[in-house]
């Protein structure tokens, strides 16, 4: 059988290159919100103190979220019925169009409650696109890398998703430089969100050229000449001409049906998911309107400490998920679990009371190199346990639930409790929400050594591929022995 992809080394790193800009630019947009967001909350919301319009955007932030398991179902069955290509540029168009309505949008003192409900409907369209992304790019990235360096390659999800949010405060630390914080609070913060879209804009051509997956498109032929093919209307045809009831067609491939039939794996992402999250965007999002409002730190300084920690952050992720290729994942898991658990607490307490800006670098970069453990292999544990015919929808639609239930809500608990007095207890939240990752990851057997992907690849040598029904043979998420 023949693919379309070329081998070698230098295709796959093409590949996850071009496969990883647009992944920036996607998450770039979506961070867009998140930074600029203690500049552009009075411009959509009424008059009030700083903090009541900081929950309102957290409240639009998280409802954000909710679209994000849409977009993980939509975009994730489109990948694995069409292809992870077509579902990548479908995804960033969305996401363009999202950017472009929060650029152009006239301000409440303008326009009224029209405002906030446009920026509403933004936001749930940019949901809707980062849901797909994850899910999609995750699956693309780890299909295409090459066997021996899945968790490294696929690390640059993260790469590129950090590499975002880095732009993001980039773009936001070179306009302080250049605006004053009356033209901020005024316009300049709609300039970001007009980069955003034009860079989208981009990649959408960008996404045409790359290379579809092999193991995709190798699915696809093997349904199509198996018995999920044209060969099964002819059978059913004869044994229904004898009387006979016709055989029912198995789940269609990137079918909710089909993902039904995967139930521990689904459990599995949600487990891994939990803590992770929580802490990713406690760790990064939320840090910067910590630090401004409970530490006290001037927003220019803490635009700097975020851009400098994240960048270091950036640097960690393909080393941790070149490792996880030596050791395996499940170690790396077991770290961050125990330090999320024991520490966060402590980090956050101490961060809370200080204002040195070198203090607190460091304070939030002991975080990153915990949740390092997490994010840096996340997405390649994902797309390990699923086959290709259900990769995409197995990996976002679960993925995404979690996200928006915890992680979409965390900077929102956060200043709810913050407006409540008990600011504390938010930290207490987090760790225990790694806590209870931490009991999965203790649990989970090692994915790389038992990888669908991996397994396939060794049956695509035996001539049959994407073979229909869950592999039974398999059981990736009982209890250690």
């Amino acid at each position: 059988m023949t693919t379309t992809q070329p081998t070698g080394e230098r295709r796959v790193i093409a590949n996850v290159l071009r496969g990883s800009i647009g992944n920036l630019v996607e998450w770039y947009d979506w961070y867009v919100y998140a930074a600029f967001s203690v500049y552009f909350a009075k411009s959509f919301f009424p008059k009030g103190d700083s903090t009541a319009q900081l929950l309102s955007t957290a409240a639009v932030f998280a409802v954000g979220f909710l679209m994000r398991p849409i977009g993980g179902w939509l975009l994730g069955r489109y990948a694995d019925k069409f292809g992870r290509r077509s579902a990548l540029t479908l995804s960033v168009t969305v996401m363009a169009a999202g950017s472009l309505l929060i650029a152009v949008t006239p301000g409440y003192q303008t326009i009224g409650l029209l405002a906030p409900t446009v920026l509403l409907l933004a936001r749930l369209l940019q949901g809707l696109s980062v849901g797909g992304e994850y899910a999609t790019s995750a699956t693309y990235l780890s299909e295409v890398a090459s066997s021996g360096k899945r968790g490294f390659y696929s690390s640059f999800q993260y790469v590129t998703l950090v590499a975002g949010q880095l732009t993001a405060l980039g773009v936001q630390i070179i306009l302080q430089q250049f605006l004053s914080s009356a033209q901020m609070n005024d316009w300049g913060w709609r300039i970001p969100f007009a980069i955003g879209a034009a860079g989208a804009l981009i990649v959408m051509w960008l996404r045409r050229s790359m290379d579809e997956s092999t193991q995709f498109e190798e699915a696809v032929s093997a349904e199509a000449d198996g018995p999920d093919g044209h060969l099964v209307h002819s059978r059913n045809d004869v044994m229904s001409s004898l009387g006979v009831e016709a055989a029912k067609p198995k789940a269609a491939r990137g079918s909710l049906r089909l993902l039904l039939q995967y139930p521990r794996e689904c459990l599995l992402v949600v487990g891994l998911t939990l803590g992770g999250t929580v802490a990713f965007y406690t760790y990064t999002t939320y840090m910067q309107k910590f630090m401004i409002n409970s530490s006290h730190i001037p927003k220019g300084t803490v635009a700097w400490i975020n851009f400098m920690a994240l960048l270091v952050f950036v640097i960690l992720q393909p080393l941790a998920g070149a490792l996880s290729d030596k050791i395996g994942r499940r170690k790396l898991l077991i770290f961050f679990g125990i330090a999320g658990t024991l520490a966060t607490v402590p980090i956050m307490t101490v961060l809370k009371n200080t204002q040195n800006a070198i203090g607190a670098w460091a304070l939030m970069m002991l975080a990153l190199v915990i949740i390092t453990g997490y994010t840096s292999i996340n997405a390649i544990v994902k797309a390990e346990l699923f086959p290709t015919k259900i990769r995409a929808l197995g990996v976002g639609l679960p993925y995404a639930l979690t996200v928006a239930i915890f992680g979409g809500t965390a900077e929102y608990v956060a200043l709810f409790l913050k407006d409540r007095g008990h600011e504390s207890l938010f930290f207490w939240y987090v760790a225990g929400c790694i806590l209870i990752s931490l009991v999965t990851y203790f649990f989970m057997r090692e994915t790389s050594s038992e990888s669908t992907i991996e397994a396939e690849l060794d049956t695509a040598t035996g001539g049959v591929v994407g073979a229909a029904g869950p592999e039974p043979e398999r059981d990736l998420t009982s209890v250690r022995s």
